[in-house]
């Protein structure tokens, strides 16, 4: 148990990066901005552009999403400098109190953290895309782990996602999925994930009880918006109409509506399966291609611009980021950034927020 006078050095330091954020936000501006749009959104011919009025009422959404998290931090304030007046009284809860200022710390780290996520896509939403390695049954188990800790995540962080495609393994875990994250920054965030992750543990499903490695990839694409031109010529295009099944934590549909898109020039597939639709199961395919094709391209234009270093953009199947012991001991760490917690079932419960931190402060080093 922290003493009175750990918990108010450690508040002290918070305060002072508050001070710092504070400085350079201006939320009298935000809601000036706030203001301009809302009166936009009034005139008659409004909604006659209805790209052009969702970008304005995602504008608004953003920028109020901006405002609360500082209102609710505030108020957090206020709560601890009277948590402060009553210990002085002999009234207050310690370890409330501490809970109360490890709660602020995080809000305020929070906001350091999005000052990284300046680059042209991390605002937008996320396609997450989850795929096994090589190993059947154990390879397929991991990867629903992930699937897991990822969508915990989503939850922790008040992200909503939906599920557009669940394809489970033969006997267990999965083969494929994919999820779009919606909600401020969730590429930015995400984008700490690309790459291969390692799991070390002893098999459930190896009778001789042998300690086994198994691998799966992560992509994450930024959803790219309507109003980005992204030229798909239809002849390049394979379509092809599946039976949905399995499930994913979503009420994944079982009829002839799912669909499977195939763009031939570049070999990317892409699926959905969530909605009973098959033309909204099409819509929502084409979106996801359309993200990974601007992704593609942004990441060819890197490449030729020699912006990032190699082994900071390589996502391939080379690219081990981060391992997952669980036994002998239990660890992960970060091979990029040598970021570790022994605290195994944290992370697995979508507590990942440490290594995306540690990723967004390393890249821009």
């Amino acid at each position: 148990m922290l003493t009175p006078e750990q918990i108010q050095d450690e508040y002290n330091e918070v305060l002072k990066k508050y001070e710092e954020v504070q400085a350079y936000t201006d939320l009298d501006e935000k809601n000036d901005q706030i203001k301009v749009l809302r009166v936009k959104t009034l005139e008659p011919n409004f909604w006659n552009d209805n790209l052009s009025a969702q970008k304005v009422t995602k504008e608004i959404s953003d920028l109020e999403f901006e405002i609360k998290k500082w209102k609710d931090m505030n108020l957090l304030k206020e709560d601890i400098d009277l948590q402060w007046m009553l210990h002085e009284e002999g009234a207050a809860d310690l370890e409330e109190l501490n809970k109360l200022v490890q709660s602020f710390s995080q809000k305020i780290n929070d906001l350091e953290i999005e000052k990284l996520l300046s680059g042209e896509s991390d605002k937008s939403n996320a396609i997450l895309v989850i795929h096994p390695g090589a190993g059947g049954t154990e390879s397929h188990d991991w990867a629903s782990m992930l699937y897991r800790m990822y969508t915990r995540w989503m939850e922790r962080r008040g992200f909503d996602y939906q599920v557009l495609n669940y394809q489970p393994g033969d006997e267990a875990g999965l083969k494929e999925a994919v999820i779009e994250v919606t909600g401020p920054y969730a590429y930015g965030y995400l984008k700490a994930e690309i790459g291969v992750h390692r799991l070390v543990r002893i098999s459930p499903f190896n009778a001789q009880g042998k300690r086994q490695t198994s691998f799966a990839s992560v992509f994450v694409y930024p959803e790219v918006d309507d109003d980005i031109e992204i030229e798909i010529n239809p002849a390049d295009l394979r379509i092809d109409t599946f039976r949905a099944s399995g499930a994913g934590g979503q009420h994944v549909n079982k009829t002839d509506s799912a669909i499977r898109i195939t763009h031939i020039p570049s070999n990317i597939v892409v699926s959905c399966q969530n909605e009973r639709s098959q033309h909204k199961n099409k819509e929502t395919a084409m979106k996801v291609l359309k993200s990974r094709l601007y992704e593609e391209e942004l990441n060819k234009q890197k490449a030729e611009k020699a912006e990032l270093d190699k082994t900071k953009t390589d996502i391939g199947w080379g690219s081990q980021i981060r391992s997952y012991v669980f036994q002998p001991y239990t660890l992960v760490k970060d091979t990029r950034t040598a970021h570790e917690t022994g605290n195994l079932q944290h992370v697995m419960d979508g507590d990942i927020d440490g290594f995306i931190q540690a990723f967004l402060k390393w890249s821009i080093q």
